[in-house]
């Protein structure tokens, strides 16, 4: 029997409804916007401890145990939800971990022992993506397959902008240069915090755990959660036994099945493209720390109006358009960058000027990889967005958390793939170019299946 995605679709929902779900990815990006990635994450490297290298080696391999547990579990969590019914009560559970464990961060001194950070970064971490799995699955129940779209990408781009706020709002009023005690602004950091203590990168723990625990409340007042189900001693019992179900049938549901195989692949470029792009360039042009960080911050400016204007899109074409017109517009982001190096663009085929104008970015070249940053900053957001909104208009409403709990996985089970061909393609040839160049391989293979997958994905297949 087909099972039509928009079958049992939701009734009406209130818009205050609505904007609480939305909301939750406004609450929940600052963490993964100062903490792990601009402000806590570097200060853990380079100021945490005296050995940089051991540091770093610690923080990639926190980062892969939390993957490898996301990876593992978000299926099984997924189809327990199924059968449980609400989400709420999840979302609450795993709040009170990530809350818990973001307080927990100040007190990472430096030459304090760095067991305790590493493990309250893994409880985050893996509560923080536990609760998107949950927070997911109950989108395709607020709107119909028209309006789902447009929804997820403007939801992903509020939480670009509550990362925004918070990382300006550090950088501006908090984070000090430890030489001079002043923010960016020139003014001593409010609070009467310490950067010699590293006060100013700690603080960024409780600041977005208070900001999480202000923000996912609209969700929890106003948008309407799902039946509650069987018992939690069943629900268990029954969601591993749909889930082992749902892994057998994958091969039977083939659009979704070449969907998640597609999209394993493209989001692996993407992540790839977003981490290594500063790094690359800071090899290139000597971008220091600040540098870096204003480049990060373009990146995701441009992203919150990229989401918008794709939700539009979305609705009125469809997520899969929203899709691979992103792609095609990383693939020519990505082959810009490689092609851009002092003094030239498009493998030399223009020159430019290498006179350095002075100040950040100076150089013709830098200005030229800006703007292929920008392209990267307009389609990084949707791709993403409007893939959970492709899941959404292609699953029932009593199937959401464990399919998910799949699509989790499928962003995680490979996760590695693309940042290690970038590495051993830049040890084998020692060229840094070539290694980028290896980003565009994941993008275009995840285009390429993507071309020939249905949408929506199950559409008219039988299971």
């Amino acid at each position: 029997m087909a099972i039509s995605a928009s079958e049992d679709r939701p009734q009406r929902v209130s818009r205050r409804g609505i904007a609480g779900w939305m909301f939750f990815d406004w609450a929940a990006q600052p963490f993964f916007t100062v903490v792990t990635t601009f402000i806590f994450g570097p200060y853990f490297v380079s100021r945490l401890t005296d050995d940089p290298v051991a540091a770093q080696a610690a923080w990639s391999n926190m980062a892969t145990i939390s993957s490898l547990i996301i990876a593992i579990f978000s299926p099984i969590l997924g189809s327990i939800a199924d059968q449980s019914g609400a989400r709420k009560p999840w979302i609450g559970g795993f709040a009170v971990i990530k809350i818990a464990s973001l307080m927990m961060l100040w007190w990472a001194a430096p030459g304090s022992p760095i067991f305790w950070p590493i493990l309250f970064m893994i409880l985050a971490s893996i509560a923080a993506e536990f609760s998107i799995v949950f927070n997911d699955s109950m989108m395709p129940r607020l709107v119909g397959d028209r309006d789902v779209g447009n929804i997820s990408n403007i939801a992903w781009g509020l939480g670009y902008l509550g990362g925004m706020v918070v990382l300006i709002s550090v950088v501006v009023l908090l984070a000090a240069d430890p030489q001079s005690g002043k923010t960016l602004i020139g003014i001593p950091p409010l609070f009467g915090l310490d950067p010699h203590l590293g006060e100013d990168a700690r603080i960024t723990g409780p600041i977005s755990a208070v900001w999480y625990l202000l923000f996912i409340l609209p969700m929890f007042f106003f948008t309407p959660d799902a039946p509650k189900g069987k018992p939690f001693g069943q629900a268990v019992k029954l969601g591993l036994s749909e889930l082992a179900g749902t892994i057998r049938e994958l091969k039977y549901r083939k659009g979704i099945t070449r969907f998640l195989i597609a999209r394993m692949l493209y989001q692996d470029g993407v992540n790839a493209l977003v981490i290594l792009g500063g790094t690359f360039a800071a090899g290139m042009f000597g971008w220091v720390t600040i540098e870096i960080g204003i480049y990060g911050i373009i990146l995701n400016v441009v992203a919150i109006f990229g989401c918008w204007a794709a939700g539009a899109i979305d609705r009125m074409f469809g997520s899969k358009i929203v899709v691979m017109t992103s792609l095609i517009l990383l693939l020519v982001a990505t082959l810009g960058v490689v092609s851009t190096g002092p003094g030239m663009v498009f493998f030399g085929l223009v020159q430019l000027s290498t006179e350095d104008s002075g100040g950040m970015f100076g150089t013709a070249a830098e200005k030229a990889y800006i703007l292929f940053g920008l392209l990267i900053g307009i389609a990084f957001g949707p791709v993403q967005a409007s893939s959970r909104s492709y899941l959404a208009r292609s699953i029932s409403l009593e199937e959401s958390g464990r399919y998910f709990g799949i699509y989790a996985l499928s962003g995680r089970a490979t996760s590695f793939l693309a940042t290690l061909a970038f590495s051993l393609a830049t040890y084998a040839s020692g060229s840094a170019r070539i290694g980028m160049a290896t980003v565009a391989i994941f993008l275009a293979a995840g285009l390429l299946l993507l071309i020939k997958t249905p949408y929506p994905a199950d559409h008219g297949q039988s299971h």
